[in-house]
């Protein structure tokens, strides 16, 4: 999915990295505790959440995701722009709760990551 139809399908604004729109991007997770994402979460494209800290944008990096999308009319500061622009994230801000964004994008095809158990 590119990146300009997550934009479209939330109804979303674009915060930063305008350019990389046109990306495509395969898998998403929700998700406002850092830690889980770090500890939990492979290969992901695209992080929702309406945590504002910087620690999202490193978080990100981290995990080289290629998009955030800060849901329930959450934005970032222009530290967090910064940041994510040095490191070529596109920043997206939706009114949408996540659980509504998840859905939306789920069920146009945007998968998460599999998880095994045990």
């Amino acid at each position: 999915m590119k990146i300009s139809t997550i934009r479209d399908l939330l109804n979303a604004d674009v915060i930063c990295c305008e350019e990389g729109l046109g990306n495509h991007v395969y898998s998403a997770c929700g998700s406002d505790m850092m830690s889980d994402v770090l500890a939990y979460v492979k290969d992901q494209a695209v992080l929702m959440t309406g945590l504002i800290n910087s620690q999202v944008i490193r978080t990100a990096e981290m995990m080289d995701m290629k998009c955030i999308v800060f849901v329930r009319s959450k934005l970032p500061t222009e530290e967090m722009a910064e940041l994510a622009r040095e490191a070529g994230i596109v920043v997206l801000a939706t009114k949408k709760r996540m659980y509504e964004a998840c859905g939306i994008l789920y069920s146009n095809g945007l998968v998460g990551n599999r998880v095994k158990n045990g």
